[in-house]
Order: C-alpha cells, then structure tokens, then sequence
C-alpha cells in the first residue's frame, strides 16, 4: 500500500484532534484547561523554562487522554458487551490519563507558586 503525501497525513491527524476536541467531554475539559495554562503563561510572563515544564505536562495530559480514547474505541469494536477483561484494559489505560493529570498538577504548582507568591 502506498503512503499517502505528508499533507494528506496531517490533514488526518488534525481531523482527529478536532474528533477529539468535537465529541470527548474529558478532552473539552483537558483543553479548557490548556488554554488556561497558555493564558497564565503569557499573564505571569513565565521563564522559557517554566513555560516549557507546562507546555510539556499540558500537551502529555492531551496525548494521553487521545491514547485512552483510541484504546477504548478498539476495546468496545471488540466486545460490544460487558467483559471484566476489557474492563480492566479500559480501567488501566484510563489511570494513565489520571497519572498524567496529577503530575501536571503537580508541575503547575511548582511552577506558578513561585510568581503567583513571590
């Protein structure tokens, strides 16, 4: 099979990110909160550091939680119906977005702390 030209894939990936931002609620909320973070990062006027720290969190909670929804898309194609083994692939994919949440948590802290208390 031929590989589509480089514009066609990005075209494909970009749709999927609008997929994503269109019809998955937590995605709409880890995106508000993106947007946020881009707000503060402008409005405290962060070091090129910090404001890497943050964009690499916030972009990690993103990916992640695309990663959980393509697992849990594939797992329900699988096996329309309830099975504790599919529930266990969904439950642990979805601890992932959960640990990747809470280290942006904690990042942010770390990070705003010192302009937002200083």
């Amino acid at each position: 099979m031929r590989k589509p030209p480089i514009h066609k894939s990005l075209i494909n990936a970009f749709r999927g990110v609008f997929l994503m931002m269109k019809s998955e609620r937590n995605f709409q909320l880890e995106l508000l909160a993106f947007v946020v973070n881009v707000f503060l990062i402008f409005y405290l006027r962060l070091s090129n550091l910090d404001t890497t720290l943050i964009l690499l969190v916030s972009f990690g909670v993103l990916t992640a939680e695309i990663f959980n929804t393509a697992i849990e898309k594939i797992c329900d194609i699988i096996q329309p119906d309830f099975d504790k083994r599919i529930g266990f692939i969904k439950d642990i994919s979805a601890g992932a977005v959960v640990l990747m949440a809470i280290l942006s948590i904690i990042v942010g802290f770390l990070v705003y702390w010192k302009y937002i208390f200083n």
